[in-house]
């Protein structure tokens, strides 16, 4: 089991990383007058999920880790969210829009992996998070109907 040294070697932070700097390079090109509202909304959106997993990283209680992780997963949706705006806006074609939602799919599998990791640490490791044996965040994730009350998803539980 590799031991984690520090936010930089975990894989959903790296992941998230990857989404931040292509979403900085997807909007270089946007009109000006988008500035201040969807690439403004973009970017923020986009610098909060490295954000929240280095700080709950450095809380060193899997409880308070795992909460910002879910608050990075939900910045990364938000960054969805925004890539449909400037699909429909008329700012990227739909295939660059599907190219990058693929990408942060696959960031989002692994936060909820290593949320889902977080979560299942017994408290004897004296608040240290290591890297799991096993590799997280590589299956398939198949897309499926939104969460709702009636059928929240795994992770939310």
């Amino acid at each position: 089991m590799a031991s984690i040294k520090h936010f930089r070697d975990l894989r959903a932070w790296q992941q998230c990383r990857l989404v931040r700097q292509r979403m900085r390079l997807l909007v270089k090109s946007w009109p000006s007058e988008e500035k201040f509202r969807l690439t403004d909304q973009i970017i923020r959106s986009s610098r909060g999920p490295t954000s929240h997993i280095a700080e709950g990283y450095g809380r060193f209680h899997e409880k308070d880790n795992a909460r910002f992780c879910r608050i990075a997963r939900g910045s990364l949706y938000e960054t969805q969210d925004h890539l449909i705006t400037a699909c429909d806006e008329g700012l990227i074609e739909e295939a660059v829009m599907n190219e990058h939602v693929e990408m942060i799919e696959g960031a989002i599998r692994t936060v909820n992996a290593y949320i889902n990791y977080l979560n299942s640490i017994s408290g004897g490791n004296n608040g240290m998070v290591s890297d799991p044996g096993v590799i997280y965040g590589q299956a398939e994730m198949k897309m499926s109907d939104p969460p709702s009350a009636e059928q929240p998803l795994e992770a939310d539980l």
